[in-house]
């Protein structure tokens, strides 16, 4: 579905992820357009989109679009848009939606206020899954209503979204459908044929 028509070099794909050649405007374009083009409900697709942005507010890496389709499977939804909804959570925004989920978590769980952990540094000790612990805590619980905040927002886009490009489209396509034929001589001049 998504494959290029020939494979770019790994360090033109890690840039590619991080800075798309065509820029970030229409890579979002595209997005959007693939999700509008989905057949299904505007329910449905909306559903999906709604899990896969639910998804990427977990800390999660490397399960979203597994979590993101459980719960679409779970809620009704269109199992491609949740995949695709996945997207929101890149690079450029996993740094801003961790630093929410985490603050969340923090005044969910009742943390006491210390200072900020260091991430560098305790991925690099020796007792990094103890050290990981304290922080992994917050952002699981703070991702839910985070995740159940940030789904409504995309549920209520892609809805309305989708419904007005259905709509434009089932116009389009009674439009056509009432356009008249194009004339054809029933009985052609002798020595031309009809194609």
């Amino acid at each position: 579905m998504f494959r290029r028509r020939v494979d770019l070099h790994p360090l033109r794909k890690l840039r590619e992820t991080f800075w798309p050649s065509a820029g970030w405007k229409r890579a979002i374009q595209y997005g959007w357009r693939r999700v509008w083009r989905l057949s299904g409900t505007p329910h449905a697709i909306a559903i999906g989109v709604a899990a896969g942005v639910f998804a990427s507010c977990t800390p999660f890496i490397g399960f979203h679009i597994l979590i993101a389709m459980l719960v679409a499977w779970v809620l009704r939804g269109n199992l491609i848009a949740s995949a695709l909804g996945t997207f929101v959570g890149n690079p450029l925004t996993f740094p801003a939606i961790w630093l929410i989920v985490y603050e969340v978590g923090k005044y969910m769980v009742g943390a006491p206020a210390g200072p900020d952990p260091d991430i560098a540094e305790t991925l690099q000790s020796d007792r990094a899954f103890d050290m990981i612990l304290p922080l992994l805590v917050p952002l699981t619980v703070g991702a839910v209503p985070v995740g159940i905040v940030f789904g409504c927002v995309g549920y209520v886009m892609t809805r309305s979204g989708v419904e007005a490009y259905q709509l434009r489209r089932r116009r389009r396509l009674a439009e056509r459908s009432q356009a008249p034929a194009p004339f054809l001589d029933p009985n052609p001049p002798a020595g031309e044929t009809r194609d």
